[in-house]
């Protein structure tokens, strides 16, 4: 059952154009999503500061009497919306519950830098900060962000301290049953096309472990995990399935199912299910 802020999302959205449309503007909707974000309530912190990381424009977050480590927070949007303007809201939150600096990566979005180059921004930053001294790195995404944390951190193996995926995007052949049963505001026409404007034509992009991380044979480098699904989410089995291997694997896992929920609910303090979410991950990541 949908819950009721999770309906009301779903009622506001009925009448925006689907980005299937011919005549939706991808440059439009940036923009417009860099506005609602502003417009927010934002928490403050110690310091915030636009950086360079290996050529890779980020913005930084200190909160309040940091403890050592930096959370490496990669925003969702599809590999094709959103930037660290629009997660800045989310990436104070989660500088103040983790107590720890967090930086936001503005990677590079498609569909005009397809794949790989959001993985090659993320391998820079990593080096940039791992050339920096920073001992203790821990990887944070949502959704697309997700799917370029987790594949960062199968790059980078043993780099981690420990990784949280929120509703990860993990899988192009969209394989899990929940791609048919859970279409609320995301149907699989919909699915597809963010696939499409992250691998462009290629075949053999759909396949490569650093797209489809599913498809990796080093899920057991990784560090112990937290895995957040929503129940009412296409993404939900890829999710799940994700946890699954990781524990056959070894790997330490926690994967929590939110019940009632739509994609995209973790940023928005209008579902209440947002603020616990935050608050266990940032105690994952404090456990670690």
């Amino acid at each position: 059952m949908l819950y009721p802020e999770a309906r009301a999302a779903l009622e506001r959205a009925a009448g925006e154009p689907a980005v299937t449309d011919p005549a939706h503007d991808v440059a439009a909707e940036r923009a417009a999503a860099r506005e609602a974000a502003r417009a927010e309530p934002r928490e403050d912190v110690a310091a915030v500061a636009d950086v360079d990381l290996g050529g890779v424009p980020c913005r930084r977050y200190e909160p309040v009497d940091a403890a050592p480590g930096v959370v490496v927070h990669v925003h969702g949007g599809g590999f094709v919306f959103n930037d660290v303007e629009v997660h800045d809201g989310v990436s104070r939150r989660l500088a103040n519950r983790t107590g720890r600096t967090v930086v936001s990566v503005d990677y590079r979005l498609a569909p005009e830098h397809r794949f790989p180059a959001a993985v090659d921004d993320l391998d820079a930053v990593v080096g940039a900060l791992t050339d920096a001294g920073e001992e203790a790195l821990y990887a944070h995404g949502d959704s697309a962000g997700a799917n370029l944390a987790l594949v960062a951190a199968l790059r980078h193996p043993g780099r981690f301290r420990a990784l949280v995926l929120v509703y990860p995007f993990l899988d192009p052949e969209a394989a899990g049953e929940s791609h048919r049963t859970e279409t609320q505001g995301f149907d699989p026409a919909t699915v597809a096309w963010y696939w499409r404007q992250y691998a462009g034509d290629d075949p053999a992009a759909v396949t490569h472990p650093d797209l489809a991380p599913l498809r990796s044979e080093r899920l057991a480098t990784l560090p112990p995990t937290f895995v957040a699904t929503a129940e009412h989410d296409p993404l939900r089995d890829e999710g799940e399935l994700l946890a699954t291997r990781l524990v056959e694997a070894g790997v330490p896992v926690v994967a929590v199912r939110c019940l009632g929920q739509l994609h995209g609910f973790w940023r928005h303090l209008a579902f209440p299910a947002a603020e616990p979410l935050m608050a266990q991950t940032a105690a994952f990541l404090r456990a670690h």
